[in-house]
C-alpha cells in the first residue's frame, strides 16, 4: 500500500537508496570492464585477492628466473658458436699440416704453409676473444664456471668453462718449417681437434639443458597466469550484459524517484482543490 505523507516521503527514500545501490554497482561493473578484472582489491573478495596476490608474487619470481635463464642461454650459445668456429679452423690447420708432412717440400713452400697456419691460429685467438656475451666468455684462457639461476628456490645450473685458446689446445707452437716439426704438428693438431670436439659437445649439452629449463619455466609462468586469470579476470561479455541491465534499472529508478518526489506536491494540490 502506498503511503502518502507531507512530513516524510518514504517511497522517495526507498527509491533513493535503491538508486544509490544501482549506481554503486554500475561503477563497480564499469571498473571490471575497464580493468578486465573482477577482483580489483580486497574489498571485492578478500580471500581471492590474497590468493591472487601471492600467486602474482610467485609468478614474478619465475619471471626473474626466466630472465636469468635467457641471459645464461645466450652466454652458452655464444660460446657454442665460437667453439664450432674454432673446430672448423682447426680442421683447416690440419689440412696445412698434412701438406707440410711431405718430405719433398722445399723451404719456400714450408714457409708459406707455416704463414698460413700462423694466420689461422690468430683467427682462433680472435674468435676466442669475440665469443663473449654480457662480459662472460666461457672459452677464454681464464674462463670460470657459469652459475645460472634455474628456480625460485635458488637452484642453479652450472656450466663449466671449456677453454679453447691455442695454448690450451696445445697448438700455439706448431710449425711445419721442418719435416720433424711437421710430424709433431700433426700429432698436436689431431689431439687439439679431439679436445675441441669434446669441449664443443660439452657446451652443446649445457646449452640444451639450459634451454629445457627455460622452456619449463615459461610453461610454469603460463600456468600461473592462467590460474591468476581464473581468479581475478572478469568475463567481459557477462559484465557488459550486467551493465546494460543495471543501466535500465537505473533509468527506471530515476523515473520512479521523480514520481515519488512529486507526490507531496500532488497532495498539496489536492488540499488546495478541496478548499475551493
Amino acid at each position: 500500500m502506498v503511503k502518502l505523507s507531507l512530513i516524510t516521503n518514504t517511497n522517495a527514500n526507498i527509491l533513493a537508496q535503491e538508486l544509490a545501490r544501482i549506481t554503486k554497482e554500475i561503477n563497480s561493473t564499469q571498473l571490471n570492464i575497464t580493468s578486465g578484472l573482477k577482483i580489483n582489491g580486497p574489498s571485492d573478495d578478500a580471500a581471492s585477492f590474497s590468493i591472487a596476490t601471492r600467486l602474482r608474487g610467485d609468478r614474478n619470481g619465475l619471471n626473474a628466473v626466466k630472465l636469468a635463464l635467457a641471459n645464461g642461454e645466450t652466454v652458452v650459445d655464444t660460446a657454442v658458436i665460437g667453439a664450432n668456429a674454432i673446430n672448423e679452423i682447426l680442421t683447416e690447420i690440419k689440412s696445412k699440416v698434412v701438406q707440410g708432412n711431405q718430405a719433398s717440400l722445399d723451404a719456400a713452400t714450408r714457409t708459406s704453409l707455416n704463414d698460413d697456419i700462423t694466420s689461422l691460429l690468430n683467427q682462433i685467438t680472435t674468435t676466442v676473444g669475440s665469443s663473449e656475451f654480457d662480459n662472460i666468455n666461457l672459452i677464454k684462457t681464464d674462463a670460470s664456471t657459469l652459475n645460472i639461476l634455474s628456480s625460485v628456490k635458488g637452484s642453479v645450473i652450472r656450466v663449466s668453462a671449456q677453454i679453447l685458446d691455442i695454448t690450451a689446445l696445445g697448438v700455439n707452437a706448431i710449425s711445419v718449417l721442418t719435416s720433424g716439426s711437421a710430424a709433431t704438428a700433426l700429432t698436436n693438431i689431431n689431439t687439439a681437434i679431439t679436445l675441441a670436439t669434446d669441449r664443443v659437445a660439452a657446451l652443446t649439452s649445457s646449452a640444451k639443458g639450459v634451454e629445457i629449463q627455460s622452456d619449463f619455466t615459461s610453461s610454469l609462468i603460463n600456468v600461473f597466469d592462467e590460474g591468476i586469470g581464473k581468479i581475478v579476470n572478469s568475463n567481459l561479455a557477462e559484465e557488459s550484459a550486467k551493465l546494460q541491465a543495471l543501466q535500465i534499472q537505473q533509468e527506471l529508478a530515476v523515473q520512479g524517484l521523480s514520481i515519488a518526489n512529486s507526490v507531496p506536491n500532488l497532495i498539496l494540490k489536492m488540499f488546495d482543490e478541496t478548499k475551493k
